[in-house]
Formats: C-alpha cells, structure tokens, sequence
C-alpha cells in the first residue's frame, strides 16, 4: 500500500514511517524541516522524501497522488509557541490540513489526522471524553480543533474517509531535547543523564496522560483501516491509565539514570491546562484501540535509548 506522511522527518513522523516500511508499505515523506530533521529518516530505507511546505496546494496534491492512506502528522507544533506566532500557527496548521484533505480528495485516499487532547482545554470533570465541549486554550489548540472539524466535513460532504485521533503527551525514544519547546520527558531525561538542573514549570503537580510512541503508531494503523461507523470521528488516544504529574515524571528518571536532580522551579507556562486524562474507551470499540505501555516500562526505554544515542554527550 502506497501512503503518504506529513510532518515525517518529526519525532512522531519518522517512527510512523519507520513502522510502515517494516510493514511492507511505500511510503512518500512530506516535511519541509522547518522543525523536523531528515537524519531521523536515516535509518529508514526506500522512503521517498519530499521537502515541501503544508501550505503548498499543487505540492501536497502531487505528493498524495496514489496514496491509499494520508496520516497528517505534520503541523507547527507547541501550545508556548502558538501563544508566540498565533499567525503562522493558524496558517500552517489549518490551511495545511485544508491542502491535505483537498489532496486525498482527489487521491481518494483516507485520511488519519493528528489532532491533540490540547483541544478540551481546562475540564472539571475526568476522565475526558471525545462528547465534552472543548475548551482550547491557546492558538495552537484552536488550531487542531478546526483541523478536527474539517476532517468531519470532508467525511460528510465529500465521503473522504477521515480519522482525528487527540494524542494525549506522546513520549518515546527519538525525541530531541534540545529543541526550544522540547517536551518534558527527553529534557528531565537528558538533564539527569548530564548533571544539570531540569526545569519545572510550576510546581510540577500538574498531571498528564503520557502516551508511549508505539501505542501511538498502533492507533494510527487501526484508524487507517477504521470501519465505517468510525469515519469522521474523532478518538482518543492515551495511556489507558491514570495521570502521571511531572514531579512523578521527574522520579522515576531520576531513579532509573542514578541521579539527585534539584530542578529548578519557573513560573507556569502560558496556555498550559492542569491535568489530562483520557477515556479511551471509544478508540477501544470503535477501532481496536488498546494501549499497552506503561509509564514506567516506556520510560525505561526511553532512558536506555538515551544512553545510547548520546552517550558522548550524557558523559560530558
């Protein structure tokens, strides 16, 4: 099956690629490396790359042409971001989604949409629900809930097979902790790796649904062959389990790499919810969904790729 995968040279991006290739598949990339690297697609043999922008019409249409499957990864990612470019954000990540269902419109593909759990917002009640009112509290995630509400629209109005799938805090090995708005779990991990102090933004009893990267490659292939009562939904995808807060995080690092971090303690970021937590029942009946990585088990995997991957520098 020939398919194609936006945003492949990011974290997300370049494991979906590298899972489909070792299933068999013909993959085209599309990423324009403004945020991903093509290093991360090193390792991944016989993937056609194409270096485009989301909001190139005729490039995304002619990267899709003979794609079964369209898994749109690609966005311009980060709640602290879009506080700081609401513009761009808005642009790439609605406009792109719009070229990307335009493309498998006429490629008569299905589309598997990476939306984000950023979408609720703050919710009094848990665990959440795809049926809740969302509540986006920031550029970034009124962004993937117009994405949401388009993939609907394409579904109903066109008959394009569509999934959203709301990732709930994906980790995994892979994730590049350099990055300005790199998440929590490759920073805390690289930090107690090297010595330094890790960053907590607030006083790190805010809790997450921390998502391992495989489970997530999972969801996405279930969501590609959804059948056709689950077109056009939208479906969680976390977890499974009870919220993990970042000082929780931070100790079970600290614990696997030997270390005694004294993080330091920054004002809460802008945008930021309090806690997630997903029901992930629905995914569960409607396409198979059942996540099997525990936080402890994932980030014991995600400290020995570290290990590996940057050793030099975790040596320094």
């Amino acid at each position: 099956m020939r398919t194609l995968v936006t945003g492949a040279a990011g974290f997300i991006g370049s494991h979906l690629c590298r899972r489909l290739v070792a299933d068999g598949n013909e993959v085209v990339a599309l990423d324009d490396l403004s945020d991903g690297k093509l290093e991360n697609l090193a390792d991944v043999p016989g993937v056609r790359f194409v270096e485009a922008d989301l909001r190139d019409e005729e490039a995304v249409r002619a990267a899709a042409g003979g794609c079964a499957v369209v898994f749109h990864q690609g966005a311009m990612r980060s709640v602290p971001r879009s506080i700081e470019l609401p513009e761009q954000t808005t642009d790439v990540n609605v406009r792109g989604t719009l070229n990307v269902l335009l493309a498998a419109r006429e490629a008569r593909a299905t589309v598997v949409f990476a939306s984000s759990s950023s979408v609720y917002g703050d919710q009094m009640t848990f665990p959440l629900r795809e049926d809740m009112a969302p509540l986006p509290r920031s550029p970034y995630a009124a962004s993937k809930l117009a994405g949401e509400a388009f993939c609907r629209a394409w579904w109903l109005s066109f008959g394009v097979p569509t999934v959203s799938l709301r990732y709930f805090n994906v980790y995994g090995p892979g994730q590049d902790p350099a990055n300005e708005y790199a998440a929590l779990v490759p920073r805390f991990t690289m930090a107690c790796l090297t010595g330094h102090r890790p960053v907590v933004h607030g006083d790190g009893e805010q809790s997450r649904d921390f998502t391992y990267i495989d489970d997530v490659l999972e969801a996405n292939l279930l969501a590609a062959r959804a059948p056709e009562e689950a077109r056009g939904q939208v479906l969680n995808v976390g977890g499974g389990r009870a919220p993990t807060t970042v000082n929780r995080i931070l100790e079970i690092v600290a614990g696997l790499t030997e270390a005694t971090p004294d993080p330091v303690h920054t004002n809460p970021r802008e945008g930021d919810v309090r806690r997630t937590e997903a029901d992930v029942s629905l995914a569960r009946r409607s396409i198979g969904y059942e996540p099997q990585v525990d936080i402890d088990e994932g980030l014991g995997r995600v400290v020995d790729w570290f290990r590996s991957a940057w050793a030099g520098v975790a040596s320094q």
